[in-house]
């Protein structure tokens, strides 16, 4: 899957995440860095069918599995 971010986005992204990573604690801290995870949450929700499927919790726990795992 790929997933199309505008350059300013991505540096907004990479921000966030960044502020993340460093200090363990998820907050937005601007209005541009929310708009960024509201489109990526959109561009998800366009391209995902799992989170509709009668069975999302434990394809997201088998996901999740996978991705600790990997």
């Amino acid at each position: 899957m790929q997933i199309d971010l505008t350059s300013d986005e991505a540096l907004v992204l990479f921000d966030l995440l960044s502020r993340w990573d460093d200090s363990e604690r998820f907050e937005v801290g601007d209005p541009a860095e929310r708009r960024v995870l509201w489109n990526l949450l959109a561009d998800l929700e366009r391209r995902l069918a799992e989170p509709f499927a009668p069975d999302y919790a434990s394809l997201l726990d088998a996901a999740r599995a996978r991705v600790r795992d990997a």
